[in-house]
């Protein structure tokens, strides 16, 4: 426990980031869910559709360092290789 007023802010502060920090990662994590089972479920538009959305997340989170940026970039790669794949895999279903 704290005992000088300054160690006593700086807890407070902390928990106050640290309760925006983990509700912005949780929002991260729910559209990148959506986006995977729009991928599973075949759904080109509605996976396109999270998959801006995921993206803008994690870019805002990157930039104010709620998760490193490296991990932004690793997280937005994993969603658009997916996305490809099913971009790929759908256009090529329709030419057959």
């Amino acid at each position: 426990m704290p005992h000088t007023r300054s160690a006593k802010k700086r807890l407070r502060q902390n928990k106050k980031r640290y309760l925006r920090n983990r509700s912005v990662k949780h929002t991260i994590k729910t559209f990148m869910k959506k986006v995977l089972a729009a991928v599973e479920q075949k759904d080109l538009d509605g996976a396109r559709h999270f998959y801006r959305i995921a993206v803008k997340k994690i870019d805002k989170a990157s930039a104010r360092r709620i998760i490193h940026p490296n991990k932004g970039n690793r997280l937005k790669r994993r969603l658009s290789v997916r996305l490809a794949a099913l971009e790929k895999e759908l256009a090529a279903g329709s030419s057959v």
